[in-house]
């Protein structure tokens, strides 16, 4: 089975991209980091690459939608507490994310997210169980 991820994200504003998740606490892998992408470290295996939308169009051929407009995938990283999810949904507010609904409470889950700079979604959860069965 696969022992890292790697989510692979073009960035029209590299720098202002990387200002925006080290606002969320996030930081950068140096060995992965440059002028053409940053190494975005969300957990000991979880990697986040932004890409300069220039660098990023080398790896495919295919157009790249704008996510403030169109929704392709979304990214949900697992928080430890309520309390992790709504201090990074503030924290990204705060550096110029839009936040595009109200926290869900699912009594066994909770979740909020948040758009970056791009629109990209991000959603965080915290998970207390499991779903009621069916």
């Amino acid at each position: 089975m696969h022992k890292q991820i790697y989510v692979n994200i073009p960035c029209r504003n590299l720098p202002a991209s990387k200002a925006f998740f080290e606002a969320l606490g996030y930081s950068f892998n140096p060995q992965f980091t440059n002028d053409k992408g940053a190494g975005m470290m969300l957990g000991e295996s979880i990697y986040a690459m932004l890409l300069a939308e220039d660098f990023a169009r080398t790896f495919t051929s295919k157009a790249f939608i704008d996510a403030k407009t169109s929704t392709e995938q979304w990214i949900c990283l697992s928080c430890d507490s309520r309390e992790e999810v709504d201090t990074l949904v503030a924290k990204a507010r705060a550096a110029g994310g839009n936040i595009p609904g109200e926290a869900q409470d699912h009594g066994f889950m909770y979740g909020h997210g948040f758009e970056d700079l791009y629109g990209h979604h991000w959603e965080l959860v915290h998970m207390t169980g499991m779903p009621p069965q069916a």
